[in-house]
């Protein structure tokens, strides 16, 4: 059981304290099966990112083995391909509800992978992820475009969906360059994935129109700067200019709009996206509004319709609990989250030859 001793560094006052942590990190494992999978909770699916994204929570409050059995589920349960199906049931890897395999999902085990070595310096860890980290990313980079942006997935028959979307883009963005540090630590350059970073910043950074068109959703908005992709002054500008749209005070983050339904996923995003902005009071500030999705058991409500006050849907979901984890880890300077969604030290990739 998780003690507060344990998660004195996921304190943060008006959003959690050691107690209040501990009971949210208590949550997400008594949601974890016993062969280490996250699904949303018990009896709804699992998927691969946002079981990722509960593990890294699970590092960031000391959780470590937990974690690495959460990775040892991924490395056991991936095709031959690389790829791991979109959904499974109650994260039975023998039930695949949705057998497309999205490159995004795919991607992150090397954002994860690489938070829990900087977590633990575990050397042994490093080299057995290594091998399933290198088969997702080629996997991956099989449906990059000639414009660099990622196609969305393949289809359970191999029929690739070209079709890219910007959110996951941005997120493919941020894998690569966790699985570039991986190679650098390992001495195993990967020239390839330098060039196809390069690109893919490029399109993500100039050219919108190689994406479809999901301006509605918040995510568009704020995952290509909470990515890596952007960063300074345009990052500034981007967020600011469509604060208004997604923004509503006192509640959190719009997951679409015009719908009247904030999203505690999505304003703990935002949080961490602020933050990595350099802007820790406006983080503070949303993850402050977003304690109204807090139930007494210290996991988080996916959502909220303020036109009607009802909490909806009436799930606790593991990735929402572990995204506010991860912001309020990266405000209380955790290094292995600082470092993962900071992204100073991190590789840059090489720019596309029309940008040299």
């Amino acid at each position: 059981m998780t003690t507060p001793g344990r998660t004195e560094r996921l304190v943060l006052p008006g959003v959690l304290t050691a107690e209040q942590a501990a009971d949210t990190v208590a949550g997400i494992l008594a949601t974890q099966r016993t062969d280490g999978a996250i699904p949303w909770f018990r009896g709804h699916h699992l998927d691969p990112w946002d079981h990722t994204e509960a593990a890294m929570a699970l590092d960031a409050a000391g959780e470590h083995e937990r974690a690495e059995a959460a990775y040892d589920w991924l490395v056991r349960h991936q095709q031959p391909d690389g790829s791991w199906f979109a959904a499974y049931a109650d994260g039975d890897a023998g039930a695949p509800t949705d057998r497309g395999r999205e490159t995004n999902f795919c991607a992150y085990l090397a954002v994860g992978a690489w938070h829990h070595y900087l977590s633990t310096g575990d050397e042994a860890f490093l080299d057995r992820m290594w091998p399933a980290v290198h088969a997702a990313i080629e996997y991956v980079l099989e449906l990059q475009q000639p414009g660099g942006a990622i196609g969305w997935k393949r289809e359970d028959d191999g029929t690739p969906v070209r079709d890219a979307l910007l959110t996951g883009s941005s997120s493919v963005y941020q894998a690569l360059r966790c699985a570039l540090a991986l190679a650098e630590q390992r001495e195993e350059p990967q020239p390839d994935w330098e060039l196809a970073l390069g690109r893919l910043g490029h399109a993500i950074r100039h050219h919108p129109e190689r994406f479809l068109d999901k301006s509605r959703y918040s995510m568009d908005w704020y995952y290509p700067v909470l990515g890596g992709a952007v960063r300074g002054t345009a990052a500034r500008a981007r967020i600011d200019a469509e604060w208004d749209r997604f923004v509503v005070p006192g509640l959190g983050v719009r997951c679409v709009v015009p719908n009247p339904w904030v999203t505690g996923g999505e304003s703990a995003e935002l949080a961490l996206t602020l933050w990595a902005m350099g802007e820790s009071d406006r983080a503070v500030l949303i993850l402050k509004w977003i304690q109204h999705l807090r139930a007494e058991n210290g996991m988080y409500w996916t959502g909220y319709v303020f036109e009607d006050e009802t909490i909806w849907p009436r799930e606790l979901t593991s990735w929402t609990a572990g995204s506010l984890l991860l912001a309020v880890a990266a405000l209380g300077g955790d290094e292995a989250t600082t470092s993962v969604f900071g992204g100073e030290r991190l590789p840059v990739g090489l720019a596309p030859d029309c940008c040299r």
